[in-house]
């Protein structure tokens, strides 16, 4: 084929870098830089809001397999769980679950059947199949009194926090996701906040052709701020162009944005907070104590829930676990040690302490 020379503007008009041969928007941040910043703030976050979850409660003398780190972690992204024996494998597991045959009155599942917690086969709909098929259990829901119990075809079921109407609750991880971007958002608005006021304004030109030459120039308003440059393109008849639309906000306000959404997300956990609306001045006593009650009974609900499921599975098994709010939650030394923290074994026994001997 023999040589040719193509213009190189008409390559920037069609959104092609020529130097690259790959999209502008691919050779700097026109924008992204922000979509990026709230993208990585967003990841960190819901790892955050993932140990907020977990580190809740503490749970001792659980069976060989489970800790208190898999029973939560499994309860954030599900919702529920079931506890069970299989006598063949003379284990104990816990994990996700699903109807299997009616309801009772109340509306509660009469027979269930375990799901994987990860992985799995699904049907053509793309619901998820039993983990083993035919493997059915009965759930219990009060402690036996006098009445046996089959041991090996029964299960007791744990839910992170009492449902709704429904028997089937939504799992904290999709809950709190929203909450979480929104607090992501506040860095990058800040971000913004301080580079649109940086002094960056837009230029009038005449054409798209002109306005995508000023654009691959400058590279969007971002890169002009931050490296000095004057102007970015906007097609108008008007000579100058306020980009903004806005009046000045102080930074600052973003961040106690930011903190107010943590703070509520916070306190859907029932953990100590500073409330939605935290006073930059000093905060009474009294004050203190209603955001303290207020999230109390949120973290009492999901610890009844827990400790009910104790007492079923300790009557059933005669396991003798437990479970109770963590220091690092309630901010108490429980065992007087010095120190606010939980030193845990691999069985959710507490460290320097025995299991409890069930008769």
């Amino acid at each position: 084929m023999g040589a040719k020379m193509t213009d190189k503007d008409l390559f920037i008009q069609a959104g092609i870098d020529p130097k690259t041969g790959l999209p502008i928007k691919l050779a700097g941040p026109q924008g992204a830089t922000d979509v990026c910043l709230k993208n990585e703030i967003t990841r960190v976050l819901r790892i955050v809001d993932e140990q907020d979850a977990v580190n809740r409660y503490t749970w001792y003398n659980l069976p060989d397999g489970l800790t208190g780190q898999l029973l939560e972690r499994m309860m954030y992204y599900k919702g529920q769980l079931m506890f069970f024996y299989i006598p063949t494998d003379e284990k104990f597991y816990m994990l996700p679950y699903a109807l299997d045959g009616n309801i009772d009155v109340y509306g509660k599942f009469l027979r269930v059947t375990p799901l994987p917690y990860k992985g799995g086969m699904t049907d053509s709909q793309g619901k998820q199949l039993p983990w083993i098929s035919g493997l059915v259990r009965e759930p219990v829901y009060e402690v036996p009194t006098d009445e046996e119990v089959d041991i090996e075809n029964v299960c007791v079921l744990l839910k992170d926090y009492t449902p709704q109407n429904s028997e089937t609750i939504i799992p904290r991880q999709v809950l709190n996701d929203p909450i979480v971007m929104a607090e992501a958002e506040a860095f990058p608005l800040a971000r913004t906040n301080l580079i649109n006021n940086c002094g960056v304004e837009g230029i009038r030109v005449n054409d798209q052709d002109a306005s995508a030459q000023v654009e691959y120039a400058n590279n969007a308003l971002v890169n002009a701020a931050l490296n000095g440059r004057k102007y970015i393109p906007t097609v108008s008849q008007i000579e100058m162009q306020e980009l903004s639309g806005g009046t000045a906000t102080k930074s600052e306000e973003y961040l106690l944005y930011m903190e107010s959404l943590d703070n509520f997300r916070l306190g859907l956990y029932g953990l100590d907070n500073g409330g939605i609306f935290q006073k930059k001045a000093h905060m009474l006593g009294a004050e203190q104590q209603m955001n303290s009650n207020n999230t109390g009974r949120i973290l009492q609900d999901g610890l009844t829930l827990r400790q009910n499921f104790c007492d079923i599975v300790n009557a059933i098994w005669g396991l003798g676990i437990w479970c109770e709010v963590s220091e690092v939650a309630t901010g108490v030394d429980y065992n007087m040690d010095g120190e606010v923290q939980n030193d845990m074994d691999q069985s959710g026994t507490m460290s320097g302490q025995q299991p409890e001997e069930v008769m």
